[in-house]
């Protein structure tokens, strides 16, 4: 599955990446994050409450992040298991581009699935992965939007 979009935050670059490398931050915008911890500059651990369908499943991962260029480039990959409900894992590639209303922020995203999750159907977990970037997306625009200003 395939994940690509864009969105405008009203923020300077520099404070973008920033964010996105914030545990703090991040664990605000992950949808059913219980849990973020920085090992590393690079290593995060997570905890997550997700439910897709009739399944709900905690998932515990690590998520390695790999500053390509930045402020202007990263990815980054991970894997998530949620016991019976099966696991997760994927990476994304992120691009930072200055914009007259602040920055740009694209992302391309893949993830495959496993267990019981994988039965669901891909246009359920489409959809589902669809509505979670979006929130994920709307709410690091609106803290990071609110930082700044402040």
């Amino acid at each position: 599955m395939e994940l690509k979009d864009e969105v405008i935050i009203n923020a300077p670059q520099a404070v973008v990446y920033a964010a996105l490398n914030d545990p703090q931050i991040l664990k605000e915008c992950i949808p059913g994050c219980e849990e973020l911890i920085k090992h590393s500059d690079t290593e995060l651990e997570a905890k997550v409450v997700l439910k897709v369908g009739p399944v709900k499943a905690k998932f515990s991962g690590n998520v390695t992040l790999s500053p390509d260029a930045p402020p202007e480039r990263f990815s980054l990959s991970g894997t998530g298991n949620g016991g019976a409900a099966g696991f997760a894992k994927g990476g994304a590639d992120v691009e930072l581009e200055n914009h007259p209303e602040g920055t740009l922020l694209r992302y391309n995203a893949n993830a495959e699935i496993g267990g019981k999750l994988a039965q669901l159907g891909s246009r359920l977990i489409q959809g589902t992965a669809k509505k979670l970037a979006a929130k994920f997306f709307a709410r690091f625009a609106e803290i990071v939007g609110e930082h700044e200003v402040t």
